[in-house]
């Protein structure tokens, strides 16, 4: 059994965090990751009330184990962290902003605060704002990211942040990963697309076909389909997708999408109807190479953890 300051700061069995991925981490599949040890997160996203409500009440009802929430930091309000606060999560997660106006609220409920940070500069702010645990994101991670790799990224931070825990996120998707975030100095991982291949998740079964089928030269950083979406992400953020048809048009031509938005998103939107991801956006990263199937959430939590144990176990072989 691997034991770190992540699992004793949850009562893990397993140092494997589900990656808060809005529309995709429901309450299902936290609850999946929580029941076979792991700590599962469910992706609050953009904050609609009514889903989360549905998916809050779900994890709550379907897992006794420690769960939490994420959010995207700069399209938080108040009252929608309030509502999460409500059922009582063991942690909340906040990306991509600065997280002290929320600190004391996230606190106040006794929950854990996770800050997810892309940079060193970042997670000294995180740290000063009052966060419990780092998650380190390079830039291989599906979805929205920063611009460092993940290898020097994570002890660049865990030297930053000490002693705060740190956990790597990035390209991470078996216990090879983990076992080198865990020589990296990192405290276990976060994983996003490799879980999003999962029965569990709430993404369509042909989005997930596509995550099995590619590999990681087919996925790039694009504002796309942000801007077809009316989504002003800061610009230090572009997010990591499985290249389409719609991002090879529109790929360095933002200031001309911007300008065609209103007609380019109403098709976009019927794309997104009509599961057509020629157009519709998969967020994926670079570990789609080692993602062979679709699986049960516990199973990945469980193999990845052991594959890990093995690894560590055996890591004298090198030595002479």
């Amino acid at each position: 059994m691997i034991i770190t300051s992540l699992t004793e700061m949850f009562d893990l069995q397993h140092p494997v965090v589900l990656g808060p991925m809005g529309g995709v981490s429901g309450g299902r599949l936290a609850a999946a990751v929580s029941n076979a040890g792991g700590l599962g997160l469910v992706g609050g996203g953009y904050g609609n009330a009514d889903w989360l409500r549905t998916e809050l009440t779900r994890v709550s009802k379907q897992t006794s184990r420690p769960w939490g929430v994420g959010f995207i930091t700069w399209s938080l309000n108040r009252s929608i962290l309030d509502l999460a606060l409500n059922y009582c999560p063991d942690a909340v997660m906040l990306s991509f902003g600065d997280p002290s106006p929320y600190t004391q609220a996230i606190k106040s409920a006794g929950c854990w605060l996770i800050c997810q940070v892309q940079d060193v500069v970042q997670a000294k702010a995180a740290c000063a704002a009052g966060a419990d645990l780092i998650v380190a994101e390079g830039a291989e991670a599906g979805g929205h990211s920063g611009s460092r790799a993940t290898l020097p990224l994570v002890p660049a931070i865990v030297d930053a942040v000490h002693p705060i825990p740190v956990i790597a996120a990035g390209g991470i998707g078996d216990g090879r990963g983990l076992a080198a975030a865990l020589m990296l100095g990192a405290q276990g991982v976060l994983l996003g697309t490799r879980f999003y291949a999962t029965h569990e998740a709430l993404g369509q079964a042909a989005a997930k076909q596509r995550i099995v089928a590619a590999a990681g030269g087919d996925t790039a950083h694009t504002r796309a389909f942000d801007i077809v979406r009316g989504l002003e992400w800061p610009a230090q953020y572009p997010g990591r997708a499985l290249r389409n048809r719609f991002m090879e048009q529109w790929q360095g031509r933002d200031d001309e999408l911007r300008a065609a938005a209103e007609t380019a998103g109403i098709a976009y939107q019927q794309a997104v109807e009509a599961e057509d991801y020629e157009t519709a956006v998969v967020w994926a990263g670079e570990v789609v190479d080692l993602i062979k199937d679709i699986e049960d959430a516990g199973t990945i939590v469980q193999r990845i953890s052991a594959d890990a144990e093995v690894l560590l176990q055996t890591a004298g072989r090198f030595l002479r």
